[in-house]
């Protein structure tokens, strides 16, 4: 199912850093986010609000754009 927020994510294995790229062009890397987390994101039926549940503030992140 699209999400109303997300427009795409990706996963960096070597590094365990999840990329989230917003419809609103902004751009964030969430750190040592295991694999089974995004795993578990691909499968969600909602996307925002797996980000919003499981990710958001349990793991760190930057701001990359």
């Amino acid at each position: 199912m699209p999400s109303t927020a997300i427009k795409s994510f990706h996963y960096n294995a070597a590094q365990s850093t999840l990329r989230v790229i917003f419809i609103s062009g902004m751009i964030y890397d969430y750190k040592d986010v295991p694999e089974e987390v995004y795993q578990a994101m691909k499968s969600a039926q909602s996307k925002g609000a797996y980000l919003n549940q499981y990710i958001k503030n349990n793991y760190e992140f930057i701001k990359v754009n």
